[in-house]
């Protein structure tokens, strides 16, 4: 029996008389979400909200936004990287929930725009998303964050992206970062779970469509047993920062966000988990609708970095 929300159920309705984008190619699917109306939605006024270029090569540069709450600061800066499975999304897609977590957590976040596949196949979009890391690192006390408190999260391949990028600061002995939120993030590319099987048609996010988005993504199929690509597979889990992870009810990715939150506790990474009742796959890009579960789930990032370095003033 799958238990769906009142609004997810709405949601699906509507989401599931898109055409399956996974028998078009990446440019057909962007061009048709570009031109298809974008709810109304109550933007959180802030401080400041700027965007700025952050150089990811010598001759190439990615945008990226930050947002500044009201307040004397210096703030804890959050890197937060957008979904999209690689291929989709951007800053503008994740712009509502930025704007509520910098409020609620009175944090400096960073949204950043990393390049997609299929043009940039993996590792660019890790590489991009570690670069932005250094960057906030670098350039965070010019636009009044405190880079002693500095955290990365994400939802869906955002999170992804956010814990492999603990991992890369952990062995390229990086940036100290002192907290990763995960939501619904994918941790294994072999697309092989229980949940997989239970949503995989008609839950926001069916497993063709996941297929067609990791097969974007990554060069080859040796890519897959990556730790950068799969964190799941990793070998040492050992010395990440605190985790926390949320997953959604009726989704794909959902025992795989949670095997791996069970993992990190194996290697001794401390790590909150919760379920989100009722909902679906990127519920947390979707303010029109779920803004209630956004807030909820926003409640229950604050109240993690709390328990964290995050939350402690030098």
């Amino acid at each position: 029996m799958v238990n769906l929300d009142p609004q997810a159920e709405k949601y699906l309705q509507a989401f599931n008389q898109m055409p399956p984008i996974h028998k078009m190619d990446p440019k057909t699917v962007r061009d048709m979400l570009a031109k298809a109306p974008r709810p109304a939605v109550i933007l959180e006024p802030l401080s400041k909200v700027e965007d700025l270029m952050l150089p990811v090569s010598q001759d190439e540069e990615i945008k990226c936004r930050v947002y500044i709450p009201e307040g004397q600061g210096p703030f804890p800066l959050f890197i937060y990287y957008h979904g999209g499975g690689w291929v989709l999304g951007d800053i503008e897609s994740s712009d509502a929930s930025c704007r509520m977590i910098a409020n609620r957590t009175e944090s400096i976040v960073v949204s950043v725009n990393y390049r997609l596949a299929p043009e940039y196949k993996f590792p660019t979009a890790v590489e991009d998303a570690y670069a932005a890391l250094e960057w906030v690192y670098e350039k965070g006390t010019s636009f009044n964050g405190d880079v002693s408190r500095l955290a990365v999260g994400g939802d869906s391949v955002g999170g992804n992206l956010a814990t492999v990028v603990t991992m890369m600061a952990r062995d390229r002995k990086g940036p100290d970062i002192t907290a990763q939120v995960l939501l619904y993030p994918p941790t294994s590319l072999e697309c092989n779970t229980e949940s997989h099987q239970t949503f995989a048609k008609g839950f926001g996010l069916d497993r063709e469509q996941l297929i067609w988005f990791r097969d974007h993504y990554l060069r080859n199929d040796k890519d897959r047993c990556n730790e950068y690509a799969s964190p799941l597979v990793a070998e040492d889990l050992s010395g990440l920062p605190p985790a926390l992870v949320i997953t959604a009810e009726n989704d794909v990715l959902r025992d795989e966000g949670r095997a791996y939150a069970d993992r990190l506790k194996k290697f001794g990474v401390q790590v909150e988990y919760a379920c989100e009742s009722g909902m679906v796959h990127g519920f947390f890009g979707h303010m029109a609708i779920f803004s209630n579960n956004i807030e909820s789930t926003v409640s229950k990032i604050d109240k993690f970095l709390r328990t964290t370095k995050y939350s402690i003033k030098i």
